[in-house]
Parts: structure tokens; sequence; C-alpha cells
């Protein structure tokens, strides 16, 4: 599962709202398995917002993976989201990446095309191996995942984005997450 946000929440800023949305986690049945550190990313969509804070976790949970993102999406409400336009600024985000190695082909229009709401689920991540700021937190808590799909190395996909797909991408230091 892959997190993060760039707006405050009544937790405090990013850093803060993403600690507070793992600590709820296990209340909703999911158990962090191990949590990547957090790492500052500029923001790519075409809006002038803040930089976000991103991180993936290892988690279990003993539901399937459409209820899983369906708990995913409450709790991004719990903190503040509001799906109104895609890519907005949003203070969580919250993606499953991956179920076990499972495929679920995309269905309907994604990207831009999509417009604003929740898109039926899609695993392995459409977005998963064109993504530095996944990639990076990913390869911390799983170095040896493979794409489902492609059967590449998270190591491969990161090497394939090369500098201009990481260009701003820097882990945080532990300092750095009191806002």
């Amino acid at each position: 599962m892959a997190l993060g946000g760039n707006m405050p929440s009544v937790h405090g800023g990013p850093a803060r709202t993403l600690m507070a949305a793992l600590a709820l986690m296990p209340a909703f049945g999911i158990r962090i398995v191990r949590c990547a550190p957090f790492y500052k990313t500029p923001a790519l969509s075409s809006y002038i917002q803040p930089e976000y804070v991103n991180s993936v976790a290892v988690v279990e949970a003993a539901v399937p993976p459409e209820a899983l993102l369906d708990i995913l999406h409450r709790i991004e409400a719990i903190f503040g989201r509001v799906r109104r336009e895609r890519w907005a600024p949003r203070p969580l985000d919250i993606d499953l990446l991956d179920y076990r190695g499972m495929i679920i082909p995309a269905e309907g229009k994604r990207g831009a095309d999509a417009g604003a709401g929740k898109l039926p689920i899609a695993l392995p991540h459409p977005g998963i191996a064109a993504r530095g700021f996944v990639l990076l937190p990913l390869r911390d808590v799983a170095p040896r995942w493979r794409h489902p799909v492609t059967g590449e190395s998270v190591q491969r996909l990161i090497a394939s984005l090369g500098p201009g797909g990481l260009a701003g991408i820097e882990r945080l230091k532990s300092s750095q997450l009191r806002s």
C-alpha cells in the first residue's frame, strides 16, 4: 500500500497525518508488517501545490482486495480526503499497490480522463512502474518485489525511470517528520 499527502489535517502536516493514518489502521483490521521511511516528493500534477510526503507499507488484512480498498478510502475520508478533482492537493491518499500478486486489469478511463471520484480496483496499481515516489519506498520494504504483470524487479523499474523520474525525491530525516 502506498500512502501520501500534501495538505495538513487535524493531526498536523503531511508526515504527522501519515503517521496517524498508519496508527489507525489496526482499528480497521489492517496490520502494518513493515513501513518504509517517508520521502518528500514534488507534486506530479499541473496544479501548483505543496510537495508531498510519501511512503509504502506492507500490510496484512483478512479481507479481499476490493474490501481492503474500500477500508483505505474510508480512512482517507476520516483524514479529510474529498474526491472532487483528480490529482488535487489532499491530506491523505492511500493506494493499494499489490495484493498477493493478484492481477485485476484496469477498466474504464484512467488518469486525467477519469474525472473525480473513486476508480474501480486495478492490480497491480496501474501507475506503480512510473512513480519513483512509490518505487523508492517500495524497495525499502520489499526489495525482492517483482511486478506481477511484467516480472520486472523493483530495482529494474527504478533504473528504468532514469534520473528525471527520481528528480526531487528525497528521503526525510526523523527531524523533518515533526511538521
